[in-house]
């Protein structure tokens, strides 16, 4: 195992071995940031769930109060009006079948893509090239859609897609290093509240188990699971 570098192990050193306050933790993790670029920040949930179990699947998407600070590259398969509709929304890249053939031979010049149902049986076939990226259009998450223009708009805006992962944890960014105290914490409690929410029925004691928080290459923050209550 690699051993951490010498900007880490000093980071690393400021953070104190306890559960921090929300605000408290974000405060912590601007000052202790050492890269030379903006940072991501992220939340990591440990829920306790068992995702193999369809009934606790943990997933869903919300718009982040502040945005994520990444300017994101939309692409849209449609045809007819809806392709107009997309260019009208702003979306990077419009194509129909074209396009999912572009796709199917490399092209993946964007960091998400939305299809009107209509269009699903020809990118249903790009599976095994999205999926792995995470870019397959999904109903669940407002992908697939007719309503192509809101799609843009609400992933432009900050739109993030939580999903518990085989381990039971959510990993999520809430925004950028360089963002403010108040905007990451505005954006951090969204997301936990929004994943609390998404609580399944069939999920038994303690959902929350774990909150921690990170920047991309910073070492990580353990949150209060109490902010789940405020």
């Amino acid at each position: 195992m690699a051993k951490p570098g010498k900007k880490y192990r000093a980071a690393a050193s400021k953070i104190e071995d306890r559960q921090y306050d929300l605000k408290d933790a974000i405060t912590v993790i601007k000052d202790t940031a050492f890269a030379k670029f903006d940072e991501t920040v992220e939340v990591h949930m440990r829920l306790g769930v068992d995702p193999r179990h369809a009934d606790q699947m943990v997933r869903g998407t919300i718009v982040l109060p502040n945005g994520t600070g990444k300017q994101m590259r939309v692409a849209v398969i449609a045809t007819g009006e809806k392709i107009k509709d997309a260019e009208a929304a702003g979306a990077d890249i419009v194509g129909g079948n074209e396009l999912v053939e572009r796709i199917a031979g490399g092209f993946l010049e964007f960091d998400a893509l939305v299809a009107t149902p209509d269009m699903m049986k020809g990118v249903g076939r790009l599976g095994k090239v999205l999926g792995p990226r995470g870019l397959m259009p999904n109903p669940k998450t407002g992908t697939v859609t007719f309503e192509v223009a809101k799609a843009i708009k609400e992933i432009k805006a900050g739109k993030v897609e939580y999903r518990v992962d085989k381990t039971g944890i959510i990993h999520a960014p809430v925004g950028k290093i360089s963002f403010g105290v108040e905007k990451l914490l505005e954006n951090a409690k969204a997301l936990i509240d929004a994943v609390n929410k998404a609580k399944p029925s069939a999920a038994k004691g303690k959902y929350v188990k774990a909150i921690h928080m990170a920047s991309t290459m910073g070492p990580s923050v353990t949150v209060s699971t109490a902010v789940i209550e405020k």
